[in-house]
């Protein structure tokens, strides 16, 4: 199976698979999607890891067992990926031989990736960071600047029949640790009862958590139908000039919906959308904070961010990663504890009833009898 978007090709792979991919500097939710669908082989067009930053994703993969190919740059064209896609393939000593559709055989040369050539890429990545990082920054604040006006405007006023005046929200994007800090965050969700708010994929993520989300915000283009129709109330995150490919899709499924212009990602649109809507707290998950998360979107700047998470200041708190902070240990002096805790209300009936004092002198007798 082929595709040129990694996360639309996951959702159609199965074991049998080869995974054709053209994905530069594979990312680690990549990775994780590819695991997920259980293949054992993926070739791809780009390189796995360029050396401009530090991907994960070639690393996972490598550590998972699963063998990675890629194409010479002078062996395919344009239409490489739509001609090979659903064709019967097998790979041997580094060979992909290809059936075509109209029944001819094609063989394309291999190169296999190896843990050696990745950790040279990693070296090569890490010692270049400080002027990746540099250009990153120059980014950043040249698009802040020029877009900062956008962002100091209100959003679009929209009749939400969702509630979020002084409320707690969560806010949930498939991003890095995304299920680990929605299971911590688990006792938190069912004391507080918290707007649920999936951006595109994270409304899955929500789901096959067991919540429902209350909201659906995103440009439509990574979430299931199956979430589309949970009786969420969508929001189709518009360009700022009106345009909204995601809404072809949810006419096509019959979906009501609002339509949202704004500037920047939709999670940033989802964080201003609860703020403005006067929420009490609002909650990150799997959100892109850093550098390398924002270079694994392709993105070579986080204006929008910077100034959505500056306009919010103390009403966001950021999960990510928070399962990682700590997790409860079970010990020795604990499980004494928890015994004793058991134990103490039985011997307390035992020493004030005396029909269950009698009972148990009797239980011992027997045991003596039988001991000795």
């Amino acid at each position: 199976m082929a595709d040129r978007k990694t996360k639309q090709l996951c959702k159609k792979l199965h074991s049998d698979h080869i995974a054709l991919i053209d994905h530069a500097d594979v990312d680690e939710m990549a990775a994780r999607s590819l695991l997920e669908a259980g293949v054992q082989v993926v070739i791809n067009l780009s390189s796995y890891m360029t050396g401009h930053y530090p991907a994960e994703g070639a690393r996972r993969l490598l550590m998972d067992g699963i063998s990675l190919y890629e194409v010479p740059a002078n062996l395919y064209d344009a239409q490489f990926i739509e001609r090979l896609n659903g064709c019967l393939a097998s790979i041997e000593d580094n060979q992909l031989t290809v059936y075509t559709k109209q029944g001819d055989k094609q063989l394309i040369p291999l190169q296999i990736v190896t843990a050696e050539y990745i950790q040279a890429k990693w070296q090569e990545a890490n010692d270049s960071l400080d002027e990746t990082l540099s250009r990153f920054i120059d980014n950043t604040l040249q698009y802040a600047s020029r877009e900062k006006d956008l962002f100091l405007k209100p959003l679009y006023p929209l009749s939400l029949r969702t509630k979020m005046d002084n409320r707690h929200v969560v806010v949930v994007v498939r991003g890095k640790h995304y299920r680990e800090d929605l299971q911590t965050l688990h006792a938190y969700i069912r004391e507080y009862r918290p707007v649920l708010i999936g951006v595109d994929g994270g409304a899955d993520a929500l789901m096959h958590a067991g919540y429902i989300p209350d909201l659906i915000v995103g440009d439509m283009d990574s979430v299931s139908d199956k979430a589309l129709q949970c009786g969420a109330e969508i929001v189709v995150h518009a360009f700022a000039n009106g345009r909204a490919p995601g809404q072809v899709r949810m006419n096509h499924l019959g979906v009501s919906y609002h339509l949202l212009p704004a500037p920047g990602t939709s999670e940033d649109v989802a964080m201003l959308l609860a703020y403005e809507e006067n929420a009490q707290l609002i909650v990150t998950i799997g959100t892109h904070t850093n550098m390398i998360d924002f270079l694994e979107k392709g993105r070579k700047g986080m204006a929008s961010t910077l100034l959505v998470r500056t306009k919010i200041g103390t009403k966001l708190i950021d999960a990510k990663g928070v399962n990682q902070l700590y997790q409860p240990r079970w010990s020795w002096k604990l499980w004494g504890w928890c015994l004793a805790a058991m134990l103490t209300p039985i011997g307390a009936a035992l020493v004030i009833n005396p029909v269950a004092r009698h009972a148990a002198q009797m239980l011992w007798t027997q045991w003596r009898i039988w001991a000795f």
